[in-house]
Formats: structure tokens, sequence, C-alpha cells
């Protein structure tokens, strides 16, 4: 079985030691850890620092050994392997050090899998950063698959969001962690590092709970949403109406599919019903949006908007569901359902998201409604 490998690249001063101690606290529970700390700032060029390799064991901490790596980095990996069979490494390499470099040394040794390429940027440092240090910098962030932003509870919200798009104009697909560290488990951040769960994916996630409601409705012959009406545009008519009915009616029944479906990374939301035989349940297209944001709400503003998206404005919105970061330090969740909303406060998350689904959906119109 291959050694779990997770790399935590970042500048220095960002937070990359905090961030481990405190995964190594609570995120890796049960897990034999072997932490490496070591110099690959020229990895890049000669493969090495030192001719011969050696292993050098600098502490114990918490069940975890650290250590530093002393010379080719591929043999002494290698050495740490087999000599601690370790259940998972974590690497935590030089500051300046390009990730690209590290993933391709640890790639090269056999017995590795990497689970996590993560880098902690400070988010109150990241435009002078990139403008200073832009080679190494942006390397840093596009090899990323978690961005993890440190020291975002002492920043406004206007730094904050630049920050954010800085890093979307280098990396547009990897998941921006930006809840302060204080108000998360190590458990979840470690759990979205290896499982990152986007908005796109929760909107994925809740078109098909919302395809899974309609596909089981019955179609008997007194059915009045309209599938026997060859006449599309009637038909389209009495679908609306009748999918607000059975929400209303079913959503409680498939408020769990969520969790129990997969979550796929499918950027085309248009989809269409059919049953075994061809025949359209509905012709209805729905499309699905997501949205991540690291923006504070209000309860009342939250529910103001979510009674907005009765007007029609936006499209037939059919559901809407988030997880949003609040002014008062709560994190508020919310489900919708036509002319229904439920708002409630729950647990932080990783980085707010929110996402709906319906009919014509107009992106634009949804994020300018939540200020995003």
């Amino acid at each position: 079985m291959a050694t779990k490998v997770d790399i935590f690249s970042g500048f220095l001063g960002a937070g990359k030691t905090t961030l481990i101690k405190k995964l190594i606290a609570d995120g890796y529970n049960g897990q034999k850890l072997v932490l490496i700390e070591n110099e690959f700032g020229q990895i890049g060029i000669d493969g090495g620092f030192l001719k011969e390799a050696g292993i050098e064991i600098t502490e114990m901490n918490s069940g975890c050994i650290c250590c530093s790596l002393v010379g080719d980095f591929g043999t002494a990996l290698k050495d740490v392997i087999t000599k601690f069979s370790p259940d998972r490494i974590l690497i935590e390499p030089s500051g300046v050090g390009k990730l690209s470099d590290v993933v391709a040394a640890v790639e090269k040794v056999e017995g590795t899998e990497i689970c996590g390429t993560v880098t902690v940027i400070d988010a109150s440092k990241c435009k002078i950063y990139l403008k200073n240090f832009k080679e190494f910098y942006e390397n840093q962030i596009k090899y990323a698959g978690t961005i993890i932003l440190s020291r975002t509870g002492n920043i406004s919200q206007d730094k904050l969001d630049t920050a954010c798009s800085l890093i979307r104009e280098i990396n547009d697909h990897s998941q921006i962690i930006t809840t302060p560290w204080e108000n998360l488990s190590g458990t979840q951040i470690r759990e979205a590092i290896e499982n990152p769960i986007t908005a796109e994916d929760m909107a994925a996630a809740l078109l098909e709970a919302e395809e899974h409601a309609h596909h089981h409705h019955d179609h008997g012959p007194d059915c009045t949403c309209g599938c026997h009406d060859h006449d599309h545009e009637h038909e389209h008519e009495h679908e609306h109406e009748h999918e607000h009915e059975h929400e209303h009616e079913h959503h409680h029944d498939h408020e769990h599919d969520h969790d129990e479906h997969d979550h796929h990374h499918d950027h085309d939301h248009e989809h269409h019903h059919h049953d075994h035989e061809g025949h359209h349940h509905a012709d209805e297209v729905f499309d699905s949006v997501g949205f991540e944001t690291s923006k504070k709400f209000s309860d009342a503003a939250i529910r103001a908007a979510l009674e907005e998206l009765d007007s029609g404005d936006f499209g037939m919105i059919l559901r809407a569901k988030g997880i949003v970061a609040g002014e008062d330090g709560k994190w508020i969740h919310f489900d919708y359902v036509p002319g229904e909303a439920d708002v409630r406060f729950g647990g932080a998350d990783v980085t707010g998201k929110l996402c709906v689904i319906g009919s014509k959906v107009d992106k634009a119109a949804v994020a300018a409604l939540f200020g995003i």
C-alpha cells in the first residue's frame, strides 16, 4: 500500500507550521505520521543538496516523528518510509521553493501517493508578495490543490476579496479556504483538502436531488402536470405550477439526498428528464449555479434575498441552499423553495457556499442579489 503524502507550501510567516500543528493535534486522528521539514530551493536545479543522503531526527511531537532530510531527497524519503512505515508523510518545504518541484520530487519516489497539495497564503500580504516574488508565489498558487488563507479574521472584506480575486486569476479551480482557522476543526480542514466540496458540487447535488424527486413522481392518467399534453408551450406552463407544488410536498423527504449522492465536478448544469422509453417526463431544462464567498451576511439580509427570489426576476427558481458566514460570528444555513425559506444557525464551513437551481437562472442577477 502506498504511503500518503501531504505537501504544505507557502511563504515564510504564512502560517504553515501553525496549520500543520493543528492538523496533527486534530485532523490526522490515530495515524502514524512523519513530518519532514526541508529546504527545496534548489531541487529543480541539482536534485539535491549534499552528496550523501541521510535522516536527522529532530524531535517528537504529539506522536509525530519530525525530521529533516539531509542529502538527496528521493533517497532520504525512501529511507523514511522504510525506517518508520508511516501512514502519512507531511512535507513542509522551504517558503521560497516551487511547489511544482516538490510534487515532481515526490512523484519520482515509488510507494508514495500525493493526497494533498496545500499552499498557505497570508491574505494580508497576497498582493505585495505577488508583486515582489511573482515567479515563486504564482507557482505555489498554480499547483495547489487547496489554498488556505491565513489571518482572514483581522483584515477588511475588501482586502480579503482582493486576495481571492488575485488567486483566482492564477488558479480558477482549486478550493480556497477563507474561514478563520479558529472556527474550524483540524478534521474539517483535512477533509476539505482530501475531498473538496465546492459550491458547484453542492449545486449539482441539489439538482440531482430535485431530479430524483421529479423522476419518482407518479405520472398516472389523472396527472395534472402536463406530461401527457403534446402542446409543449401548454405543457411548460403546467409544469411550472406542478413543480412548485411538487417541491413543497417532497423537499423534506429528499433533504438528505445532498449528503448521500456522489459529488461530481460536472460543469454542464443543464439536464433533460426522460423515462426509459425515451418519452419526456418534463420538457423543462434545469440550470444550477453555485457561488463561493467570504462575505458576511446578516440574518435579515439572507431572508430578504430569499424572499426576493419569489419575484421571478431571476428565472424560475426551484431551490436554493447555502452556508454563509454571519456578521455576528455565527454561520447562517438556509434552504429555500418558492414561497418558503428555512433560515437557521449552524456550524462553520471552510468558505461560504450558496447555490440556486431552476429554469433559465440569471446567474449575474442572483450574484447581484446576494452582493457577490
